[in-house]
């Protein structure tokens, strides 16, 4: 009874780590969304509603992907792209520049560095795109009204100073998110902001439906469409290819081996949302410019670039998937090396059937990988451009694009994956202990 008694309570402050975790998550995403409603001074709030809703295309991709932060003009509204943008080029640029690859192999010392890198690119991207935010916004009007109340060098300082405040608190609350709780705190902020739309979508759409100017056929097939590209998500992200291979290990103290089969687990999908998001990022820039640095009537050619940037016109969608696609094999070769793979199969005395160890081996797991990240990046293009095909043809003005429903399903499993994972963890521990004390 008493070791009963013993394990129930040690089960119950294991299941009380979790929570405090999950609370912790839950706490940080109510800080991230209360601060999405403190606004930049200086600034017309109806009029910036305004332009944002004039502007459309990716402007409105951003401000989901904010929370609505960036129609606020609040002091998130550059959210944690410059983060994401700088870890991505740090992490490109590991794979290039030869210090940087040095550092990459030297542990957590040499992650530190690069870490601090990547906080450096925050700060400067995060200053440069608020800088030119601030400078396009006071020339800008919407409806008669001024979208900057006082234009000058005082709201480009305070604009700056908000904004990059802004982007390196949510950098911070996402580290301590990924330490303290579940999931990647990153990837749960941009969760967040695209959910905290969700429900005022979904109401606007059935009060279409109701209205009559939606008919309940497109309603259902959209429905329909959510549902498919969410089980082809999780049917994709779960995907693998497995390599078989044989393990020798040495029986007792003879010369004799004793055969193990394993599998090498390698993913469709190794680069995870990354593409998608760092595609988006670079077509911001070039519509984000034009859109509202389109002052005069004669830049024409201006209004035909944002045209053209427009999600679902044909040059952006080209553009997009030539991106997602190069940005997938680059990721993955970054974060997947076949030589240090074939090196640590090498030396656990590993064997892939039929191929020779060392360098035949690299070679072998590379043409693979090019297969499967080929296939995956056609995925991604699919699922990212196909809802966002359909929406343009039935017309139907439903929040969810490809790209977020992306991230929203794989946000979902990798939390769901980490909560699982720390309950198994916890389950082993317990099964040691209780060994531990039957054999004392």
């Amino acid at each position: 009874m008493a070791a009963a008694k013993g394990t129930s309570v040690g089960s119950l402050g294991k299941l009380t780590e979790l929570r405090q975790r999950i609370f912790f998550v839950i706490g940080a995403l109510v800080v991230y969304r209360l601060g999405s409603f403190i606004p930049v001074p200086g600034v017309n709030p109806d009029a910036m509603a305004a332009l944002i809703g004039q502007s459309g295309g990716l402007l409105d991709m951003f401000n989901m992907f904010s929370g609505g932060s960036l129609g606020r003009f609040s002091v998130f509204a550059l959210g944690v792209i410059p983060y994401i943008s700088a870890s991505i080029v740090v992490q490109m640029m590991g794979s290039v520049i030869p210090s940087l690859q040095a550092l990459r192999k030297e542990g957590q010392a040499g992650q530190r560095t690069l870490t601090m890198y990547t906080r450096f690119g925050t700060v400067g991207l995060s200053a440069f795109q608020a800088f030119g935010i601030a400078v396009a916004l006071m020339k800008q009007s919407s409806g008669g009204m001024p979208v900057v109340y006082m234009p000058g060098f005082g709201f480009i300082l305070s604009s700056v100073v908000g904004l990059t405040a802004g982007s390196m608190f949510l950098m911070w609350l996402g580290e301590q998110m990924t330490e303290r709780g579940i999931g990647n705190g990153i990837s749960l902020l941009i969760f967040a902001g695209i959910v905290a739309g969700l429900p005022n979508a979904v109401v606007h759409t059935l009060s279409m439906s109701s209205n009559g100017e939606l008919s309940t056929i497109k309603l259902v097939m959209v429905a329909a469409l959510v549902l498919l590209v969410t089980a082809f998500v999780v049917f994709m992200e779960r995907a693998q290819r497995r390599i078989t291979v044989n393990y020798a290990r040495r029986s007792g103290g003879q010369r004799s081996y004793m055969n193990q089969t394993s599998h090498l687990p390698l993913k469709i999908n190794m680069s995870g949302v990354i593409p998608p998001i760092f595609a988006n990022s670079i077509l911001m820039f070039p519509a984000m410019a034009a859109t509202w640095g389109n002052a005069s009537h004669q830049a024409r050619w201006l209004q035909n670039i944002v045209q053209a940037l427009t999600p679902g016109e044909p040059l952006y969608d080209i553009i997009y998937a030539v991106l997602v696609i190069t940005f997938a094999f680059f990721y993955t070769a970054i974060v997947f090396n076949s030589q240090d793979t074939a090196d640590n199969l090498k030396r656990s005395g590993a064997l892939i059937p039929g191929i020779r160890p060392g360098r035949s081996t690299a070679d072998y797991i590379d043409s693979v990988m090019t297969r499967l990240t080929g296939v995956g990046a056609l995925y991604l293009v699919l699922v990212c451009l196909v809802p966002t095909f359909m929406q343009n043809a039935w017309h139907v003005p439903f929040y969810f694009g490809g790209t977020s429903l992306l991230i929203v399903v794989v946000v979902v499993m990798d939390f769901t994956a980490q909560v699982q994972a720390h309950l198994v963890s916890h389950q082993y521990e317990g099964l040691l202990k209780k060994a531990n004390l039957r054999r004392g």
